[in-house]
Order: structure tokens, then sequence, then C-alpha cells
């Protein structure tokens, strides 16, 4: 049996590097020791029994030396000792030494102090064995009358460990308890009484329940949970109870203590799904998230109010609510945020989106004033895009939105100001009654504009959507004043020379006169006037980007120029305006072609700026109707195709999430009657308090494939050969952090194998947790040993190791047989998720650590290759459907997946199916794999490889 099955209460950390003392030693130091070095000797014996060792002969000088000591140390010590040290004979007889063991823990049972009294209670709620508990009965039953606390508690907990375990000892046990719960006036001890009737005797409990019910609000919160808790369990098993425990829950709502509200909501709602209950539920939960200050409890209370949401009926019941859950934004962590304005979107309706519109405009426009942080930043960013879904959603809110929207796009902050834009452009797109207002805001602000990405983005608006001449014209004055003098590089040498020689710069401005207070003429210098012109802080913006060598945005001006020309063209009948017009783009256009081909900017003009450039110079020149229509139509077009594609996708994603939620019931689904179904079918009467406690330990069931014992067989590996002399095999069950090794060892030979231990090492970020006990194999016999592992990031680890036994009777040295390697597999901690394009570039250009995998597979389709990977990998791809599809000889597409430790994984799957080869050509190409940890893009770079490797089997 391991360390892992023999329960053991008492976890003590022991250090490796000191060296075992021998057996002589310890008893040395225990019988002739002070008391200090006997402690000493005692946790080395204590250590060394944990360790797999036997130490027999200690037993006796542990009893006659140390256990009439009267040092309080030492007895909390013996405890942990009598915890764990054998206590049978290898036939099953209990020991002849612990006869006079059960006696010193009798008199302890009636010590004076209080300590003593209840740690050896609590140490005997651990006993195994009805022998030795027996003679103690009489004193346990005494502890309960003990004037102190703190004993008769513990007295409860170990009259109900004993009943449970050994109910002959005391069959009397739910009565007497009973008994002394109604006189008890202590409420941790009436907490362990109630506790031990709910699951002794549940009848006993509810009677004393029924007697006061109507105090349960004035009881201790440690008491009002187990209450929670029974009447949890019965109405759960007798539904036909709740009206006459409901109120009491309705009560308990209202208690002080976080704990007992938390707990008593979640029962209220599986009780009842009354709208009145639900609101009173989802009203608590809300008050424990405002309340609390801890973060962790705010993320766990909000995903409760998100499972309610969940189900149909009570959405509508949530939705009245979403003004109150909005006040959980005072909460200045980003992730509690996020998640709730994630949950009032999915509950925003035609009654409150109003109500939610003015409050995130609110909340926007206070990241304006506070001083900028990280955070800050990306809340902007969320409610940005909170209000986008609004206005797409409810097209009558974008009115209000857009003029308090647009001020941020002259934010630092270039991911917010992004999202601006985008919102901005799909709304002048879609809601032709507001396009003159987002022109109109948009001039306003585009000076103010900072980022060069979103200057670009802007111009693109305003060349697209600017019909009226008066609009037209007031692009033109805007780019002037943004773009400065011109000819840019005459005006940009003449003020180099003009900082060398200041006396000249007197002659570049105009000389102003001034009427002084007197009314006399004071004339100016414009020398003062131009002298911070120096600094390119001064510059205006274009000129700047210009400068700083992105011509990019060049590029984009003269698209913007060329289309709001040709619309002025067709919008103007008079020739003399029209060539003014065309002919002052034009320039504009020269001239920036003529700053990139100087040495001014600090980067050259790319040829495929100076080509577009051109291209719009000769569209202008020329002004035919075919390149009008591509212009002012084609543009506009794709545009709308874009966004349509988008919306639809998003269709598509909503319904697949109602379908999923709408259950519907069809006329002839069998009905499933409670009383009948079997335990494994009860999907929605499962036992919430059993879920939360299987959680807490790790054991929450996972759901296997549809063939639970062939996908078990899959994770079982072979370690030795069927001609060793021991066989072993593994079943690798990784649970979420920790791995469980269930090892089958099956001694084949016809001798005994004494002291067969299973020794075992890691390789990459696994750690043994502890290590297995020794086992004595009878010939032919079979044993299972367990071992845990920890894993502490998302890399391959190995498992190896070997296993050594004696053969009983033979002299020779220890035997040894060698195991193979268990390779842990880096797919059970990798899952599918998804990030904007945004993030996805953002991540991209941060992570440092990049795998490049050649494809090297005998798959011919390029679609059918994607989803292979997409299989072995567990990854999802970014890239929408609709951008896959199609046929052209090659596929770029973007994936995205996030570990269990929170660690991300970027991959770029660049494939092309070579056409010169023939159709039954391989596909080609690379995959970049970009993580922030070496081990997780090896890993994955790997796994890749691996599963090509299988394929071309």
């Amino acid at each position: 049996m391991t360390a892992a099955e023999n329960v053991c209460y008492t976890l003590i950390n022991v250090p490796m590097d000191s060296e075992p003392p021998s057996e002589i030693s310890l008893k040395n130091d225990l019988e002739k020791g002070d008391v200090k070095s006997k402690t000493e000797a005692l946790k080395k014996v204590i250590i060394m029994i944990l360790n797999g060792e036997k130490l027999p002969g200690l037993l006796m000088t542990i009893i006659r030396f140390v256990l009439p000591l009267q040092d309080h140390t030492i007895k909390k010590l013996l405890l942990v000792f009598w915890e764990i040290v054998p206590k049978t004979t290898p036939d099953g007889r209990l020991l002849q030494e612990m006869i006079l063991v059960c006696d010193a823990y009798r008199k302890d049972l009636q010590h004076p102090n209080e300590f003593i009294r209840g740690s050896t209670l609590r140490f005997l709620c651990k006993l195994k064995e009805a022998e030795l508990l027996e003679p103690l009965m009489p004193a346990i039953r005494a502890c309960l009358e003990h004037r102190h606390s703190y004993v008769r508690r513990n007295a409860v907990l170990a009259i109900y460990t004993i009943y449970r375990n050994f109910e002959h000892l005391i069959p009397d046990a739910p009565e007497l308890i009973h008994d002394f719960l109604v006189n008890e006036k202590d409420a941790s001890c009436k907490r362990n009484a109630f506790m031990m009737l709910i699951h002794a005797d549940q009848d006993r409990a509810l009677d004393y329940l029924s007697t006061c019910i109507d105090q349960v609000q004035t009881f201790g919160d440690i008491l009002q949970l187990v209450i929670v808790e029974l009447i949890y369990k019965v109405c759960h098993a007798n539904p036909s109870e709740r009206a006459r425990f409901i109120r009491c829950i309705y009560n308990l709502l209202q208690s002080s203590s976080p704990a007992v509200k938390y707990e008593a909501a979640g029962t209220l709602v599986t009780l009842s799904s009354a709208p009145t209950a639900i609101k009173a539920a989802a009203q608590c939960y809300i008050d424990l998230i405002i309340k609390e200050s801890d973060n962790n409890v705010k993320l766990i209370v909000l995903d409760r109010l998100v499972e309610l949401k969940e189900h149909p009926a009570h959405e509508r019941v949530l939705q009245d609510l979403v003004m109150d859950i909005l006040r959980v934004l005072s909460t200045p962590d980003l992730e509690v945020r996020k998640k709730t304005l994630q949950l009032a979107l999915d509950l925003v309706s035609s009654r409150n989106v109003e109500e939610l519109v003015i409050v995130l405009k609110k909340e926007v426009i206070k990241t304006n004033n506070v001083t900028e942080h990280e955070d800050t930043d990306k809340y902007r960013q969320l409610l940005v895009r909170t209000l986008h879904s609004c206005s797409v959603r409810f097209p009558d809110m974008a009115a209000n939105v857009i003029p308090v929207l647009m001020e941020f796009l002259s934010d630092n902050n270039e991911a917010a100001a992004a999202d601006v834009l985008e919102f901005v452009r799909e709304a002048i797109q879609r809601f032709d009654t507001l396009r003159p207002l987002i022109v109109e805001k948009m001039l306003e602000v585009f000076h103010a504009i900072k980022s060069v990405k979103i200057y670009r983005g802007a111009l693109w608006i305003l060349g697209e959507y600017c019909s009226t001449k008066e609009d037209i014209q007031s692009v033109m004055t805007e780019v002037r004043r943004s773009l400065g003098e011109i000819p840019i590089v005459e005006s940009e040498i003449r003020k180099e020379a003009g900082e060398l020689k200041p006396e000249e710069e007197v002659t570049v401005g105009p000389v102003q006169k001034l009427v002084t207070e007197m009314g006399t003429y004071a004339t100016q210098s414009a020398l003062s006037s131009s002298r911070p012109a120096k600094k390119e802080e001064d510059r205006p913006p274009l000129r700047g980007f210009l400068l700083d060598g992105d011509f990019f945005v060049a590029a984009s001006l003269a698209t913007t120029l060329t289309k709001i020309a040709l619309r002025y063209v067709s919008l103007l009948q008079e020739k003399k305006k029209q060539n003014s017009f065309v002919a002052e783009a034009m320039l504009l256009m020269a001239t920036i072609l003529h700053l990139g081909k100087s040495s001014l900017p600090k980067k050259p003009i790319t040829d495929d700026d100076v080509d577009r450039i051109s291209l719009c110079l000769k569209v202008l020149s020329e002004c035919s109707p075919l390149m009008n229509d591509i212009f002012n139509k084609e543009c506009r077009q794709s545009l709308s195709h874009m966004l349509s594609a988008k919306l639809e996708e998003e269709k598509l994603s909503q319904k697949k999430e109602s379908e999923k939620r709408n259950v519907t019931v069809q006329p002839d689904d069998p009905i499933s009657f409670m009383q009948l179904t079997a335990k494994n079918e009860m999907n929605s009467k499962e036992d919430q308090f059993q879920l939360s406690l299987l959680a807490a330990m790790g054991n929450t069931q996972r759901k296997e494939a549809a063939d639970p014992l062939a996908s078990k067989l899959n994770k079982v590996t072979q370690l030795t050969g069927f001609s060793d002399p021991v066989y072993a095999e593994a079943y690798v069950h990784v649970n979420q952090y920790d791995i469980v090794l269930d090892v089958l060892v099956v001694n084949q030979t016809s001798d005994t194998l004494q002291n067969c231990t299973l020794e075992l090492a890691t390789l990459g970020d696994l750690k043994l947790v502890e290590k297995p006990s020794p086992l004595t194999l009878a010939p032919h016999d079979f044993a299972n040993i367990k071992a845990n592992v920890k894993v502490a990031s998302t890399e391959n680890g190995i498992i190896f190791g070997n296993i050594v036994y004696d053969v009983s009777g033979a002299a020779s040295d220890r035997n040894c047989v060698v195991l193979s390697d268990i390779h842990i597999d880096i797919m059970d901690y990798i899952q599918p998720a998804s990030c904007t394009d945004a993030e996805f570039r953002q991540m991209w250009a941060e992570f440092e650590w990049e795998n490049k995998v050649t494809v090297n597979t005998n798959i011919v389709d390029l679609n059918e290759y994607l989803q292979h990977i997409l299989k072995s990998t567990n990854m999802k791809c970014l890239t929408p459907e609709k951008a896959l599809s199609g046929y052209c000889g090659f596929m770029a597409a973007n994936l995205y997946a996030r570990s269990i430790f929170g660690e991300d994984a970027l991959a770029n799957v660049s494939i092309e199916k070579p056409i010169h080869l023939g159709p039954d050509a391989p596909v080609t190409g690379h995959i970049r794999i970009r993580a922030k940890s070496q081990g997780m893009a090896l890993s994955l770079g790997d796994k890749i490889n691996l599963s090509q490797k299988k394929t071309s089997l």
C-alpha cells in the first residue's frame, strides 16, 4: 500500500539533504537524552517512518521513556507518531504494546489541561482500530460535559467518526448528540453536533431545525452554513419539503456572513426557479461582488451570475438588474471589469440599452481624467468595444455614442483609438443618417490625431464619405493645414538655412503691426514668432510623419485626394474651379514625391508608395469614367462586402450559442422520472456540495470519449517487456496541475520479491511529489503503485526510472529492471482560445521564442492539412472561414491557443501546393510558432513534427 493510498492526515516537510540517523543513536537519545534531544529524536523517527522505514525496535523504547513525559510538544509529536506507526502484526492482529498506549490516552482524556484533552480527541478521529477505541469510550463520552468548548467540540467530532466507522461502539450516538445540541450554547460545538446529525441521522437534524427555524438568523455563520447544506440535501432528496424551508433560505440571504449569503443564494436558485427567487439570489450575488474586496471572490460570484444567465427563463429577470451589475465596474481590476461588461452586453435589451449606454459613456469620460496607467488604456478599449457592440445591435444609440467616442481618436493610446476608428467606419457605412455628423466630428478632431495609423484611417473615411462641396473644401483645408508650407523640400531647406543664420529669419514671416494701449503702433518681429519652429514638435502632424520616413500615409493621402477631387469635379460645373482644385491636389502629391526622393526624410520613399502616388496623379490628369467608378464606388462596395461578411459570421456564432442554450424537447422524447433515473443520468440534480468538494480535491470527472474504455486504454504505457522478471505498465491520468501515474507491477517469477521499489525521476518542468513505498510481491502476484507528479509549466516532460528488488533467500545484489520513458503530452495542457487580430499581432511582436517547422507530410490538400494541424495541436484558427475558402494554390492562417497556466501560443501556417509537381504533390511550406517560453515553442514544434510523421506512415 503506497503512502497515497494509506490515508495520512498530517503533512510534514522533509529536508532532503540531511543524513538519516542510525537506529542505535535514536534509541540512545530517546532513552537518555533531555526533553529537547528527545523531541528532536522523535521528529527524526517520524520522518523516517514516513519515508518507508519500519523501526520496530523503537516502539517499546518510546512507550517506556517518551510516553510518560508531560511536555506538550512531545505529546503533540506522539499523536503524529501513533497515527503513522504500524499498529498491527503482519497477520492483522493488534500489537500487544498498543494496550499500554491505550491506557496512556485514557489518562490524557482525563487530563486537567483542555489542550491535551482536545488534541487527543482529534487524534482519536484518525484511529482505524476498534480494539484501541473500545476502552476509551466512557472517557470520550465524559468529555462532552467538559467546561471548555475546545474539548466539547472535539469530543463531538470523535464520537461522529467512531460512530461512522464502528457503529457498535456507540450505537446511541445520534440520540446523545441531539440531547447535547439542545442544551449547548457555543456556536462551534453546535455546528459540529449539527453536522454529525446531518450525516448520521437526518430526521433528528430536521426535528432540531424545525424547533429553532425562526432563530436561524441569530446563529453563528458556521452553523448557518451547515443549515444551508442540510436544507439543500433534504430538498434535493425530497422536493416536497421545499415549501417548508424556502423562507429560511430567503432569511439567510440577509446574513452578515458573505459565505452564508453565497451558499444561500446558490441553494435558492436550485430550489426554486420563480422570478422572485432568481431576482433575490442575483441581487445577493451583486451585493457580494461589490462589497467583497478580494478579486478572486468577485470573479467566482460573477461566474455564478453568468451561469444564471445561461438559463433562458432566468435571463429576463437578470435583464432588469443590468444597472446593478454595472455597479461592479467601480472595481479597479481589469479581469472583473471585462467579465462584467461581457455579462452586461449579453443581457442588454431594447428596454435597458439607453441606461447602459449612459453609464458606459460616463465610464469612458472618467478614464480620460485619470492618470495614464496600462489598465486604464485596456479598460477604455473594453468600453469602446462594448459601446460599439451596443450601437451595432441598437442603431438608435449610435448618434449618442459617436460624438463622445470620436474625442478618443486623438488619444495617445493607439489601441483604443483604433477600436474607435473601426466603430466609426462601420457606423458611417451602415447608418446613412449619421454621415454628416460623423464627417463634421472627424474634421474637428482631425488635426489633433497623433498616431499615423489612426491618421491613415481617418483620411480614408473623409475621402470616402465627404459628399458635399463644403465638406470636400474642408478636407482640403485640413490636409493643407496638416501638411504645412509647400513646397515641402524648399521650405525645409529654408528653415534649416534659417537655423544656421538667425538674422535671416526675419524675412520668413510677415511683419505684424500691433496697436499698444497708448494708441501708438508697435512692430513685432517675425523672428520671435518663428524661433520655436526649430523644434520638431511644432511641425504639423502630416509633415512630421513624412519627414520621419512614413510614406505609407502619403499613399493613403494620395488616394483620398484623388477621390475628393473626382467627386468635386462631378459636383461642380465651373471648369476654372474644377481645374484649380485638381491642380491643388496634384501639387500636394508632387511635393510629397519630391520630398520622398530628397535626402530630407529619415527613410526614403518606397517604390510601392511612389507607384501609388504616380497612379493617382495619372488618374487625376486623365479623369476617365472607369477610374472614377473604381475610386468612388468599388472601394465602398468592398467595405460593404467585408462588413456584411463580418455581420453574417457574428449572427452565425450567436445562432450557435442560442441553439446551445435553447433546450428543445421533441414530442417523442422519453419522459424521465426522477425516481427511476440512474444516478449518473441526473444531470440537473447533481449534488452541488459534492461537486464543489470533488473540485477542491481535484477529482472532477472529465467527460470521456464515446467509448470510455478505449480512451483509457490509449493512456496506458507499457514500461517493461513481457519477458522481464517484473512486468510494469502505467495509466497516466492528467488532472490539470498534477499527473497521477497508476503503475501495475506484476511479479512474473516463482520467487518472492522483497523491497520491490519503483524509483522515478523527471525531466522538464515536472516534480515528483513523493517516493513510492517499497512492496513485497509473492510469486506471480501483482500490485498497484500510485505516484504523483506536479506540473509547473506547459512543455513536454519525460518521466523515467527503474524497478529495484531483492529476491528472498538469494545472496546476490539488488536486481534492477529499467523502465521505458513516459512522455507527458503537451496537448493535455493546451486549449483552443480566441483573440483579436490586433492582440495577435501585438503578441507576435512581443514574444521572443520562435520555432520554424518545415511542412513534411503526404497530405495533398491545403484545407485538409490545416484541419489536421488544428486537430493535432488543439489550436484554434483565427483566420475567418471566408478568407480560407476558394482555391488559389497557397494558404496563410493564424492559429492561437492558451495553456491552463495562462501561457499563450501563436502559430502562423504558410503553405502552398506546388502545382508544377502535379496534382498528387504533397503540401509544402512552413509553420512558425511563437511563445513567451522556450519550452512551449519547442514542445509545440515537436508535436507538429510528430503528427506530420504519423500521417506519412
